[in-house]
């Protein structure tokens, strides 16, 4: 199995040539920090993940976890990995150091989560949703919730969990059913199930600590109703010790892949006796949520250009080492067979992945410097940035997730019938990547949110914002002679973008939300698709420049290779928007009008 799974060069050119993160330290906030402790961050991040993760990586998911008793039994590396984040201070990366976190920037957060993910991403989201849970008790607990939970889960001692969904309401929160009762003794008794709990119960932890969502007995119906608790596998009695929270693991589900991470129903309350601590305020649990949901579908969009950059990775090195065939114009059978990469259509493949892979993950760092610059500046420019980044989430989390699909499957076609077969990685990567479109929002409920919510949000400032920044690039793109056909197909699919959204809006105002919204899954794509093609822009703006320096052979090499990706995205992929341009522009309802019995036999 080839041993590389990303690319140190790439991450390295957007973390400091494209988004130069160096300029983040002139804040207070990171002003601890220079490009040598960066990279020195970097540097443990790879070796955790090659010395820990990507040896595992096969064996996780021929191993998956087991319900044994009343207990899930993991790998035993996930213990050792949970260790080493927390005493590496991986899990409070992004954490105050008055927490005991490291306070890094998003960027080299996202940076080191996409290493573990590229390496193995069933381990890596074991820390994640701690990390994420750990967050949310910060911004919203009270101190001694803070105090109780806070050391143990960064230390990676308990875990942490994300539990909002019911056997009956998956994606419609406003209708779950789990109940929190008041008492007088400062807690609230729980009952309800929840289910595809991920990392919901395992033996690699002393406890389980789940951010839950539940209705106060008599609260407002709807999403208005629902507040948010903490609620242990084990709580601590009089005397300090960790006692049982009537919190069951009832069940396991046995997953197409991601098999190295245990995904739970759990059932709470069954013996009256499970008690949830109230974060913040009641009736605010899914405003507090989003935080947690934001920051993993940011974090869904990374795992997702992990799992395709490592497929990537696997297939380029099989397509360097396979020899079948040879090139088209000799017609020799003496000649010796070539390397499959040497043919037009495998280099069509790998080009194909590598502009998925190095767009998306800019298109991430794109946000994590947008989440960066939000959390330092204040007024005006900081409402800029949080706008941006709210704006962009959908994208961020969907684009990697549905063309990492296709570009994992572009991997296993390189290998042709061996990629079809678990000798190779690539089998497994596809089976992992499946999940990317659906966990923390399916596609289908991003495209309402982009279209429904956030192209409109404060009457349609992010937009303004975003088309903005496009803009901006354009202006800077253009001074180079090789990139102004590119910047006028920009400019036109921008324009293209805007009529279709103002169409849409033209269909909103008539009153009639199912045809206003029918297509927004296909807007998400027509938008990600021109996202992406402006992070290529804003990286052919970098390396045209980095090429005017003559760069040695290795670096030419690199800064070329970004060129054809660059110039494949906007060849193969910009032109697709025409097609969606033209479904998205045409309301006649054709989804909305058929009846569910025509799809009868």
């Amino acid at each position: 199995m080839a041993s590389k799974f990303f690319s140190e060069r790439n991450l390295r050119f957007l973390l400091y040539e494209v988004f130069d993160i160096e300029t983040l330290t002139q804040y207070d906030l990171y002003k601890e920090y220079d490009a040598k402790t960066f990279d020195m961050v970097l540097k443990a991040a790879m070796e955790l993940a090659q010395g820990l993760l990507w040896p595992i990586f096969q064996e996780m998911d021929q191993n998956p976890p087991e319900f044994v008793g009343d207990r899930i039994k993991v790998h035993p590396s996930v213990r050792k990995f949970l260790e080493e984040c927390g005493q590496g201070g991986w899990i409070g990366s992004r954490m105050p150091y008055e927490w005991g976190g490291q306070q890094l920037p998003q960027m080299i957060a996202h940076g080191c989560e996409f290493v573990f993910a590229a390496a193995n991403y069933s381990a890596s989201v074991y820390p994640g949703l701690t990390s994420g849970a750990a967050h949310l008790i910060l911004s919203f607990g009270n101190e001694e919730m803070k105090k109780t939970y806070l050391p143990k889960m960064l230390s990676g001692k308990w875990q942490g969990t994300m539990a909002l969904t019911e056997p009956e309401a998956g994606s419609s929160l406003s209708d779950i059913t789990t109940e929190a009762e008041p008492t007088d003794k400062g807690y609230y008794k729980i009952r309800g199930q929840k289910i595809f709990i991920s990392a919901g119960d395992h033996d690699a932890v002393e406890n389980v600590v789940h951010l839950l969502l539940a209705k106060i007995k008599g609260a407002p119906a709807g999403v208005k109703g629902i507040s948010l608790f903490v609620v242990p596998k084990r709580r601590s009695d009089e005397k300090g010790q960790l006692v049982d929270n009537d919190v069951v693991t009832s069940g396991i589900f046995h997953k197409l892949g991601y098999r190295g991470s245990p995904i739970v129903q759990l059932s709470l309350g069954d013996n009256n006796n499970c008690r949830g601590y109230l974060v913040g305020e009641p009736h605010q649990g899914l405003l507090q949520m989003f935080q947690m949901m934001n920051e993993a579908r940011i974090g869904v969009g990374i795992g997702a250009t992990a799992i395709a950059s490592a497929a990537y990775y696997a297939a380029l090195d099989y397509s360097k080492k396979r020899l079948q065939g040879r090139r088209l114009s000799t017609k020799d059978p003496a000649v010796p067979q070539v390397p499959i990469i040497e043919h037009p259509d495998v280099k069509r493949m790998l080009l194909f992945q590598r502009s998925v892979v190095e767009g998306a993950l800019s298109l991430l760092m794109q946000c994590g410097k947008y989440a960066d610059l939000a959390t330092v500046l204040i007024g005006e420019e900081k409402e800029k940035n949080e706008l941006l980044l709210d704006l962009l989430t959908p994208v961020a989390k969907t684009y990697p997730s549905e063309m990492g699909q296709l570009a994992v499957s572009q991997g296993l076609q390189c290998l042709g019938g061996s990629g079809y077969c678990d000798d190779y990685p690539l089998e497994q990567h596809y089976r992992d990547m499946r999940i990317h479109p659906i966990h923390e929002g399916t596609t289908g409920i991003h495209g309402l949110d982009l279209l429904g919510r956030k192209v409109m949000m404060k009457g349609g400032k992010a937009f303004k914002l975003y088309l903005e920044e496009v803009e901006k690039t354009l202006y800077e793109a253009e001074k180079f002679e090789p990139l102004q056909s590119y910047t006028h197909k920009l400019k036109d699919s921008l324009a293209l973008l805007q009529k279709v959204t103002s169409y849409l809006m033209g269909v909103r105002e008539k009153g009639n939300p199912e045809i206003f919204l029918a297509d927004a899954t296909l807007y998400l794509e027509l938008f990600g698709i021109i996202c992406i093609a402006w992070q290529w822009i804003v990286q052919a703006t970098v390396v045209v420049k980095a090429l005017r320096n003559s760069p040695g052979e290795t670096e030419a090499n690199f800064y070329n290779g970004k060129l054809f990706a660059f110039r494949y995205f906007f060849e193969y992929e910009l032109p697709k928007i025409e097609g969606l341009a033209k479904r998205l522009m045409n309301s006649d309802g054709l989804t909305v009008d058929i009846k569910p019995e025509y799809f009868s036999d």
